[in-house]
């Protein structure tokens, strides 16, 4: 039985900088492309650098399941080593953007691989000055070069598989067939480590996808999807970081304090990042700072994958409890609904000494599915067949995609550069060889639908970027 999807409110992709509808333009002075590297305070507040000592991801593949990366970006030379299109909308290797944000796989893929770049002119190599006694390194020697977005685990390599998420997918192709597909193509390119930037106000998820997760399972393959934004009405984590084995990722501020907007609540957090002013890169070459549970999340994909690598022959139990048992612990009891373990610390869940395990503490989607599924048949009755009970039916929300608006439109003042008009999307973008900051004016936009859908049986998707606002049910954990 399909559901007749609720009418909802879908608010941009990115954060909320002003007041609905104010409109103010950020001085745009040029700023070094190495500026770029200076906001990426979570790579030395998560232990990151120090992790580094130890491995910056070789020898790992991690599939992106998304709107597709663009591997021309230049701090993405190299990273991406294949992929593939299940939207039947994109390009055959996955690299070009799909659906309303097409631009959030590539700021995925920069904040879990980028590689950085060097600049058009040498500059002597920067040291690290974070204290006598440390041996990490810093975030300006690792990668390609100083400038731009150094990813978690820079040296591991990405599979892109586009997915496009909304209800007007022009090949027709809807999300119960998109996602297993992706999740079974990833596992068999030999991903050691999935991220999913996406989810549902729903807990629950369509039938079609228990296969292709409970075979990722069996392969051993590392599971991460955001827990979705409060801000854009996923008020309780939806799927799939419901789906037992997953290693759902919160968010949190630069405080170290789980996000008002960007993190939803529940009990399947099993991990929080952060979330809030976040940098990555767009597609063409470009910067933004963003909010949301889907930038969180590759950042905690992305030490799953510098365990990988330390450890190649670790179980995903294994590297998952590294990483829930090692966070800091932070909230009333663990795991609580908030932060679930605690706040990750990357170092330690690179080096601490940690018990073996051997069963997943997130659970099992194939025991979830042997003790679960089998009562969805109704058994006959009077001489009647046994009938199927009616799935719950998910439908992906469309997110409002930035659009490219002239500064000139905006103001009259500073250089001509393109600004992102999103929900007050904080752009940085590289024109004519500066970087400059501008802020958009916050636009929103309203899909009508049937009324009286069930709450609690349907849910919508798409990426959770903090692009959400209530009631809107799902998107990009951006």
């Amino acid at each position: 039985m399909e559901l007749a999807p609720r009418k909802r409110t879908l608010a941009a992709a990115f954060m909320t900088l002003a007041l609905a509808g104010t409109l103010a333009l950020v001085a745009a002075t040029a700023a070094s492309a190495d500026d770029i590297r200076n906001r990426q305070y979570w790579l030395e507040q998560s232990g990151i650098e120090n992790a580094w000592e130890k491995t910056q991801g070789e020898g790992v593949k991690i599939a992106i399941i998304d709107s597709g990366i663009d591997k021309s970006h230049k701090d993405l030379a190299g990273a991406v080593v294949g992929g593939t299109d299940m939207s039947g909308a994109g390009s055959a290797d996955g690299t070009k953007g799909v659906g309303a944000e097409p631009e959030h796989g590539t700021l995925v893929a920069t904040m879990l691989a980028g590689r950085g770049h060097s600049p058009s002119t040498p500059t002597a190599k920067p040291t690290k000055t974070a204290g006598p006694s440390s041996t990490a390194p810093a975030k300006e020697t690792v990668g390609a070069g100083p400038d731009g977005v150094i990813g978690v685990a820079p040296k591991a390599e990405l599979l892109s598989v586009s997915v496009w998420l909304g209800s007007e997918n022009p090949s027709g192709k809807n999300i119960d067939d998109q996602i297993p597909a992706a999740v079974k193509w990833a596992v068999d390119q030999g991903a050691k480590v999935i991220n999913m930037s996406l989810g549902s106000t729903s807990t629950a998820w369509p039938q079609s996808w228990d296969d292709a997760f409970a075979y990722a399972e069996a392969k051993d393959v590392v599971i991460v999807a955001a827990a979705g934004n409060r801000k854009s009405g996923s008020e309780q984590v939806g799927a799939p970081a419901t789906i037992p084995g997953i290693l759902a990722v919160g968010g949190l501020d630069k405080d170290g304090t789980a996000s008002v907007d960007s993190s939803s609540q529940g009990i399947s957090i099993g991990v929080s990042a952060p979330a809030e002013d976040l940098v990555g890169g767009l597609p063409g070459g470009g910067y933004a700072q963003w909010n949301g549970t889907s930038g969180a999340a590759p950042i905690v994909s992305g030490v799953a994958a510098l365990i990988r690598s330390k450890y190649p022959d670790m179980s995903a139990a294994q590297v998952i409890n590294r990483i829930i048992s090692t966070a800091k612990p932070k909230g009333e009891g663990l795991p609580n609904a908030i932060y679930g373990y605690g706040i990750l610390d990357a170092a330690a869940a690179l080096s601490a000494d940690v018990p073996v395990v051997q069963v997943n503490p997130l659970g099992s989607i194939a025991e979830w599915i042997r003790v679960h599924r089998r009562g969805e048949v109704v058994p006959p009755t009077n001489g009647q067949p046994a009938t199927s009970v009616p799935q719950p039916k998910a439908t992906l929300s469309e997110h409002a995609a930035p659009v490219a608006i002239p500064v000139a439109e905006l103001s009259s003042a500073g250089p001509r550069a393109l600004v992102l008009g999103s929900l007050g999307l904080f752009a940085v973008i590289v024109v004519a060889g500066g970087t400059h900051l501008v802020l958009a004016r916050r636009r929103l936009l309203a899909s009508d639908g049937a009324d009286g859908a069930d709450e609690d049986s349907e849910g919508s998707w798409g990426a959770h970027t903090s692009h959400e606002a209530p009631p809107q049910r799902v998107g990009h954990k951006h």
